[in-house]
């Protein structure tokens, strides 16, 4: 399977270029929201290294075609995982001047190996949900010994050594993490953590599990008057006009949709082609069997054979 992935449009980033580290759907958590499914190897301990010759050599055949806004480390499972990864950010630094993003659940900063590997970025992206131990375990389902209390301390202690920009997720979920006390406890934990930016998001892709659910845009409204002028809502996707891949667009929706789910809108831009032509394109990709088409809040999504929803 190929290191990239991409580019796709990011809410948060623009057109990302994504460099997938460890093997699909290998993580730390198993969050009920997940886009690319269930978790089938939970772990907190680092795997085995990657082909880097493999990953540099596919990441400078994709530049010499594309010029993302961002590379970002994230992909199927949790980066930081990735024993190698101080040394992999170190290698696309030296390629290439476009900014490199770890995107990460912030699990694994508790640990020295995984602060140091990351300090090299130019922006770390972690989540956070909850400061209650209850409410983290429910949307989590972590690794039996990742306390709370050990992620809130790594991403404390991250801020105290990094000097690059941290943009924390806030991922609220509908009935779940989006009530005063929750909201109240996140913010005392952003007083500590000091991000630049707070971000937040809730479920626009079909989740992991059918009660993760989105929460309202005037709730959501509410929660960022409460935080403060530094939190942001994520909005919708934006891909800058201009930016595309066109070398083999069904070759590049299946690679995509064997990663996540994605709307054909959002297909028009990751090929840069018309939207008529993407639709044409995906109908025919449909009629063979190589993708399939889901249904989420009155949206449709599609998603390749590939893709892990188990």
């Amino acid at each position: 399977m190929p290191f990239l992935f991409g580019p796709v449009p990011s809410r948060r980033l623009g057109l990302s270029l994504g460099v997938d580290l460890v093997k699909p759907k290998t993580c730390t958590f198993d969050c009920i929201y997940c886009e690319v499914g269930r978790t089938t190897v939970k772990t907190i301990d680092a795997l085995p290294q990657p082909d880097m010759g493999s990953l540099f050599d596919e990441l400078s055949n994709t530049l010499s075609r594309s010029r993302p806004d961002v590379i970002t480390l994230a992909g199927s499972g949790e980066p930081t995982l990735c024993p190698e990864i101080g040394e992999i950010i170190k290698g696309i630094k030296a390629m290439t001047d476009i900014p490199v993003v770890v995107l990460t659940n912030g699990s694994l900063f508790w640990k020295d190996e995984v602060v140091n590997g990351c300090l090299g970025a130019d922006i770390i992206m972690p989540t956070l949900s909850s400061t209650f131990e209850e409410t983290f375990r429910r949307i989590h389902r972590p690794y039996a010994s990742l306390s709370l209390e050990r992620v809130l301390a790594g991403l404390t202690r991250l801020r105290s050594a990094y000097s690059g920009r941290i943009f924390l997720e806030l991922m609220m979920l509908g009935g779940i993490n989006d009530s005063a006390r929750e909201i109240e406890g996140l913010s005392d934990a952003i007083k500590r953590i000091e991000p630049d930016r707070i971000q937040i998001n809730t479920v626009v892709r079909p989740p992991a599990e059918p009660d993760a659910l989105a929460v309202k845009p005037e709730r959501l409204r509410e929660i960022r008057e409460h935080l403060g002028p530094g939190a942001e809502i994520i909005a919708g996707v934006s891909v800058p006009p201009g930016s595309s891949f066109r070398d083999s667009p069904g070759e590049k929706i299946i690679e995509t949709l064997n990663r996540r789910p994605i709307t054909l809108m959002d297909l028009a831009g990751l090929t840069g082609l018309p939207y008529e032509e993407t639709d044409a394109l995906v109908r025919g990709l449909l009629f063979k069997g190589l993708i399939e088409k889901r249904e989420f809040n009155g949206e449709i999504f599609f998603t390749g054979k590939g893709y892990v929803k188990e």
